[in-house]
């Protein structure tokens, strides 16, 4: 590099850690519900017969309950519209989600009508003249019939509880009114305190959502005709406090325009959330460390280098997810940590190169610098096209998944934008700052960039002849991937609650108690179908259908009779709708990923290497989900982030020998594919075995101290990486030679003088 190429990257550099140090030093991260505790609920608008469920009608209904949860005081709630149909309510700190449900999804269509008379009987349905009967809240057994609506609750400016100690009325609700609407209850009072005292016509009902909440009476000083005046008005009905709150927040918030249904909720109590971000932060520190090391050990002073810069892309990706308001979750967590493997990717890459270029006899030279900059230079396609479809797999994540599953495919991306600078930025600068110093220059070794390591030695003492037998790899993989399919068609799948509807409660008992005890638990409580399972040491999971958030109560408290108490840490509640359509997104996500990567490898390499790869990617799909389904392992949303992560390292690994094998082809025109592919595999094997011991660092301690909602996640990344390896090397390869062999290249598209193969692609 230039000495004014390296002041500015240098200065950018410092810019960047400086801004990014300073963001996580003055910032909190805006956490998810599954790490703050609180709770989650997903409604969905329906159509009635006067009003569509569009766009418009569910942005009002927004409007709505953004009000109503403003009223019931839930520090910082989020509110936001999901399509077009959907709404995203997520309540931090609140672990009751029964109260919470009923207040925000209720129409609360609030009416005011003057009383007719007193009734014994109900009424089926409204009379020709808008009157109605409904039971009269004060006298039990008793009905009032009510004339239509005088004003409605549109009307309401606000409405507050408050505690009436003078009067004896206790708890009630003050309502003021806006506008012409004070007049209507000035009026239809004034008509009710007209009627003798005792006469029902004296009372004024208020109706919300079909059910009279208050009756009262007009008192003496009510003057007849004028009414109450003043644009006021109070609820009374012997309310508690909650149901004081409750009902102001109901009355303030108006009326829904169209119905909602709950379709998806959840709650996590906040120390499993606590617990969660200890654990994934120490796999964190634990799999950084690991794989400092390793890299220290494997490439000496520029592995400390490395190690340095992948700290610095710690940091840098960690102050982007707060920069850019991110929501960080678990599997966001997950994803932030992951990202460290493909950071380490990039680092190998490079002194892999380097290694190759100042090992190599035509370029050796005692200067440091120059296999070090072929190095990045040579490294850099291998590099990008990594890079861009692991960004394509975090893309469809995106775009396809919900809830946390989303905030995955943020901090991955994130992650491997931040990787590029990590590597091609800092490292680079670090490096090429190191091998200037005389003590380097001294001593050449100390870099690790000298030697050509011992795997590299010994393949080539004694290079691979893989592609001899491609026909027998092929065969082999082939069989792996029958085994595969025969778990899923034997075994079947276990589909998690989100993909087939449901609820998923977690709770944690006082005391240990065994699955066939907190089972029986279960069925005395109504459920004997429900699945029970340990979780933990203290911790029972129960998976039923779709049951009432009262059933779950009941579920509670039977367990906690046998358990000497239980608590709520987690519970999930998919609607059978939601779930139908979360099955249809994933196989579509995992369409679109086959088809993305292989548009992209058709344009950045020939079709005969982007048919392979994308082969080799869909037989390690099936052989994870195959694994999962031989283990009995849940297949849920945050198994679909493991999937399309699969699908981005499978494709990673293969592109990096696919470009090495075209950079051969490049060098070599005439050479047979088979000594090409050999040659490719040999050149590019110490890369893949150092960077896959790297990600491998980082997902054995997920796995260990990840928690139970990652151990299945990192499961499956870790058959993920190791099949993605094999198949690589025995399908990917051997795929791409026999291609090549039966699709030669056309006349023209190389040296104008013909050549002519054997069968095996040898020149003749």
């Amino acid at each position: 590099m230039s000495s004014r190429a390296t002041f500015w990257r240098a200065l950018a550099a410092l810019a960047v850690v400086a801004v990014s140090l300073y963001i996580a030093l003055t910032t909190s991260p805006r956490l998810g519900l599954d790490l703050k505790g609180g709770t989650r609920i997903v409604l969905e608008t329906r159509d009635t017969p006067t009003v569509k469920a569009d766009a418009a009608a569910t942005d009002r209904a927004l409007e709505v309950l953004r009000q109503r949860v403003d009223a019931l005081g839930v520090a910082e709630p989020s509110l936001a519209r999901s399509g077009e149909k959907r709404i995203v309510v997520e309540l931090p700190g609140v672990q009751d989600p029964r109260k919470a449900a009923e207040v925000i999804g209720k129409t609360a269509q609030l009416t005011f009508h003057p009383v007719q008379q007193a009734t014994a009987g109900p009424q089926s349905a409204p009379a020709a003249d808008g009157s109605r009967v409904l039971p009269d809240p004060d006298t039990p057994g008793g009905f009032l019939k009510l004339g239509p609506p005088a004003l409605t609750g549109d009307g309401v400016k606000d409405a507050e509880a408050t505690f009436d100690g003078q009067t004896g009325r206790g708890w009630t609700v003050d309502l003021s009114f806006r506008g012409d609407a004070g007049k209507d209850w000035a009026r239809v009072t004034g008509e009710a305190a007209c009627a003798a005292p005792g006469d029902p016509a004296r009372r004024v009902a208020i109706v919300l959502d079909d059910k009279i909440v208050s009756a009262p009476g007009m008192e003496q000083s009510v003057p007849c005709k004028t009414g109450i005046t003043g644009g006021s008005a109070q609820i009374t009905g012997g309310f508690s406090s909650a149901d004081a709150r409750d009902l102001a927040a109901l009355v303030k918030g108006g009326a829904l325009p169209v119905p909602v249904t709950a379709v998806e909720q959840s709650i996590v109590g906040p120390t499993l959330g606590a617990d969660a971000i200890k654990a994934s932060a120490l796999a964190a520190v634990i799999g950084l460390v690991c794989t400092g090391l390793f890299i220290i050990a494997v490439y000496r002073l520029l592995g400390l280098l490395a190690t340095i810069a992948l700290a610095l892309y710690g940091l840098i990706s960690y102050a982007a997810v707060i920069a850019l308001g991110a929501t960080l979750t678990l599997p966001g967590l997950a994803g932030f940590v992951l990202a460290i493997g493909i950071a380490v990717d990039a680092n190998v890459l490079v002194f892999e190169r380097a290694r190759e270029e100042y090992v190599r006899p035509s370029t050796r030279t005692p200067d440091l610098r120059r296999p070090l900059r072929t190095g990045f230079s040579k490294a850099w396609s291998a590099i990008t096209d990594s890079h861009v479809t692991t960004l394509l797999a975090a893309g469809l994540l995106f775009v396809f998944a919900i809830g946390p599953v989303k905030g995955f495919g943020v901090t991955l991306a994130i992650g491997v934008l931040a990787s590029l600078i990590s590597a091609m930025v800092i490292t680079r600068l670090l490096a090429d700052w190191a091998v200037r110093r005389s003590w380097v220059t001294k001593r050449p070794s100390i870099t690790g960039i000298t030697s050509k390591g011992r795997l590299r030695t010994r393949l080539e003492k004694h290079p691979p002849r893989l592609m001899r037998n491609r026909r027998r790899w092929l065969a082999i993989c082939g069989g792996l991937l029958l085994f595969a399919l025969a778990g899923i068609g034997v075994r079947g799948l276990e589909f998690g609650v989100e993909f087939t509807g449901g609820r998923v409660m977690q709770y944690a008992t006082e005391r240990t108690v065994d699955a066939d005890t907190a089972r029986q638990a279960v069925a005395d409580a109504g459920f004997p179908r429900a699945v029970v399972q340990s979780s933990g040491e203290d911790g029972i999971t129960v998976r039923t259908g779709e049951i009432t958030n009262q059933e779950q109560e009941e579920i509670r408290e039977s367990l906690g009779e046998v358990a000497g108490g239980a608590t709520v840490e987690r519970d999930e509640f998919i609607g059978p709708s939601l779930g139908s359509e979360l099955r249809t997104q994933a196989l579509i996500a995992l369409g679109v990923a086959v088809a993305a990567q292989l548009a992209y490898l058709t344009i950045r390499f020939r079709w005969t290497f982007a048919a392979s790869a994308v082969a080799a990617m869909v037989q390690d799909v099936l052989l994870v989900v195959g694994l999962f389904a031989w283990l009995g392992k849940p297949v849920d949303s945050v198994f679909l982030a493991a999937l399309l992560t699969v699908v981005g390292y499978s494709v990673n690994d293969t592109v990096v020998v696919l470009d090495r094998l075209r950079e051969l082809r490049r060098a070599s025109p005439r050479g047979a594919w088979p000594e090409l592919a050999d040659k490719a595999v040999a050149q590019t094997l110490p890369r893949t075995v150092n960077t896959g011991m790297g990600a491998l660092f980082v997902l054995i301690a997920l796995a260990v101290l990840g928690g139970d909602s990652l151990t299945d996640f990192s499961i499956a990344l870790l058959a993920g990486v190791v099949v993605g390896i094999a198949s690589t090397v025995f399908t990917a390869m051997p795929l791409a030679v026999i291609l090549q062999i039966r699709r030669p290249d056309k006349p023209g598209a190389r040296p104008a003088r013909a050549v002519k193969r054997d069968k095996s692609g040898a020149v003749v």
